[in-house]
């Protein structure tokens, strides 16, 4: 680019100097001037010395493997246990008394839970073994705060506090089955039929062939009333 401006510069003083008319000049000097200040910019230009860009080498991230944490798995299994179904009771008028015989129990491996119809006694890692004694729904109700657990030799006693004084027939809770319901109130000999089928269900052969007569004939018209038969019998 440098000699191709000395070159237009050398060709345009080769003009002016063979130049008459004024205006001629005038154009000529003005063009003069501006490829002398062109040349001499693009000369200062080539005088800065550009330094290259020196680029860091970049050292690629070195990530580290993140090994994922195991964590064990906790297996609870429920705790089994062998129902005591064998123990003696007996009773007095505010209270009642259950013992079970358990060689080598422990107080303190023993958890009771008492609720006002129920108790639960749970006795953990006898001889390797856990036991349970328990009745789901008692004959009456119980004051839970106040029942408690005594420990003897191979022995413990359960005393239970009755929550009404009074003699219980007997332990666990059984429905009466010759009460009748109110539902069947409003018919007399729906009752008694509920009655007859009770005493078939419990009774003896002999009771069961005689309330069987008496159905039978009640049901084909023989007899009216089916206790006839059967009070015929006794």
């Amino acid at each position: 680019m440098a000699l191709d401006l000395n070159a237009d510069l050398e060709e345009l003083r080769q003009l002016q100097s063979i130049a008459k008319r004024p205006r001629v000049l005038s154009l000529l000097s003005a063009e003069i001037q501006n490829l002398d200040k062109a040349r001499q910019a693009e000369g200062a230009t080539n005088q800065v010395k550009v330094t290259p860009l020196q680029t860091s080498t970049v050292t690629p991230l070195q990530t580290s493997t993140v090994t994922p944490l195991h964590t064990s798995t906790v297996r609870s299994s429920e705790t089994s246990y062998t129902t005591l179904g064998s123990f003696s009771w007996d009773q007095e008028n505010d209270k009642v008394k259950i013992y079970v015989s358990l060689e080598g129990v422990n107080q303190e491996h023993v958890v009771s839970n008492f609720q006002p119809w129920s108790f639960d006694v749970k006795f953990h890692d006898i001889q390797g073994k856990n036991y349970r004694c328990a009745v789901p729904k008692l004959n009456k109700a119980i004051i839970p705060e106040k029942c408690r657990l005594t420990f003897k030799p191979n022995r413990v006693i359960i005393t239970l506090l009755k929550a009404e004084k009074g003699n219980w027939l007997d332990l666990y809770y059984k429905e009466d089955k010759f009460k009748p319901s109110l539902e069947k109130k409003a018919d007399p000999m729906a009752g008694i039929m509920d009655l007859m089928k009770n005493m078939y269900d419990e009774g003896d052969e002999d009771m069961k062939r005689t309330i069987s007569k008496a159905w039978s004939e009640a049901r084909s018209g023989k007899q009216a009333d089916p206790l006839k038969g059967y009070g015929s019998d006794l």
